[in-house]
């Protein structure tokens, strides 16, 4: 069995989200499988070695113009070329025409959905991305023949979004993992060397934010502010990959300029420094209105930080009773739950020890050996 995998994103710089989950499933496939032939198709980019070459695996740095072109002409083009068995597309959109069987991993549908709140902001760049799967997505799910997700919660969306019938076994839950290097940090050298390098204060709480309206900034920035309000606490708020123009905008409209003053952007942060920040910071905050998984409440846990997220959408089933649970469209609940986890020292130590608890139950060598069954399963349906 040849099966191609699309990586189109891996050799950029700036890796995020359906870019690390493709690369932990090929890096625990180059581990796990040794029988079957692998062809992964990637852009050219300047991070060209992120992978290890092994025998059975042969990386393709494929041209084609933007995504668009690339996804829908060079990519199947090649695939057929390198004798592929298999396409599996791993970021949310497929080949119209791929000419050989399909799977897809269908992260999440939010850009299907007419949530007024999820259809307000964030850029052009995200605007034109959610307009092209809009078109894409619904005419290459009827050609796929497996479709994976990433929580029962999201499989239930889908299902019910595009009425698929519960006894159609193509729509497949396989959960996401927890990359090793995210853990409980001794070395003081290292968290020193992290805290030095991102200008970081002794007490911050850290928010994954950017300009895409579900992540919930304005909600997080507000709760942030009454928590300063009701408190003399001496605390920060650590804000990734954030422009200070796009800052300012929001807190202009929340009317309170001045909290830019306790707010550290750090720009982008390399995944491997990841840890460290979550290691050094009094409480994580995950506030989504909307996500499929959200991998980095696991990886908080996992490094000892308390989490607080939201009630809705996948979150409640994928933290497990391990996080303090808001309702995201209240930011007064989430100046609470930081009050709470940070004056009541039970309830954090709690939270902390149901973190690495859940956290454990995740794995990339679980979700490589179930696609890889998904895989063995579609080729045996075809030759």
């Amino acid at each position: 069995m040849k099966i191609g995998i699309e990586g189109q994103r891996l050799y950029r710089k700036r890796k995020h989200g359906m870019d690390m989950v493709a690369l932990e499933l090929i890096n625990e496939l180059q581990k796990l499988d040794k029988k079957n032939e692998y062809v992964v198709f990637i852009k050219p980019d300047v991070d060209n070695h992120v992978f290890q070459q092994t025998a059975n695996f042969k990386f393709v740095e494929l041209g084609g113009g933007p995504y668009p072109t690339w996804e829908q002409f060079a990519l199947p083009k090649a695939a057929r070329r390198e004798g592929c068995d298999i396409l599996h597309c791993t970021s949310n959109t497929a080949p119209l025409n791929p000419g050989i069987p399909l799977v897809i991993t269908l992260h999440d549908i939010i850009y299907m959905e007419s949530i007024s709140i999820l259809k307000k902001g964030g850029t052009w760049y995200q605007k034109f991305g959610n307009m092209y799967r809009r078109f894409v997505v619904p005419r290459v799910m009827k050609k796929s023949d497996k479709i994976i997700t990433v929580s029962e919660f999201e499989k239930n969306r889908i299902r019910e979004f595009f009425s698929i019938p519960a006894d159609d076994d193509r729509l497949v839950a396989v959960y996401n993992g927890v990359s090793e290097h995210f853990r409980k940090i001794d070395d003081r050298k290292e968290l020193d060397r992290v805290k030095e390098l991102y200008h970081l204060p002794d007490r911050f709480l850290f928010f994954l934010g950017n300009t895409d309206p579900k992540k919930n900034t304005k909600g997080a920035l507000k709760a942030f502010s009454e928590y300063l309000k009701n408190t003399e606490d001496d605390m920060y708020l650590v804000m990734l990959d954030y422009e200070q123009n796009e800052l300012e905008k929001i807190l202009t409209e929340i009317g309170d300029k001045e909290l830019i003053n306790r707010i550290i952007l750090t720009g982008y942060v390399i995944n491997t420094d990841l840890p460290a920040i979550y290691n050094l910071c009094k409480v994580f905050l995950y506030p989504s209105l909307r996500e499929s998984f959200g991998i980095p409440m696991l990886e908080a846990m996992r490094c000892g930080a308390p989490v607080i997220t939201s009630n809705t959408a996948c979150m409640p089933e994928v933290s497990g009773g391990a996080a303090c649970l808001i309702n995201p469209f209240k930011p007064e609940e989430i100046t609470a739950g930081i009050e709470k986890i940070l004056s009541d020292k039970t309830y954090r130590n709690e939270l902390i020890e149901k973190g690495f608890h859940q956290s454990a139950k995740f794995s990339w060598k679980n979700m490589a050996k179930k696609v890889l069954t998904l895989y063995e399963t579609v080729y045996s349906k075809h030759y």
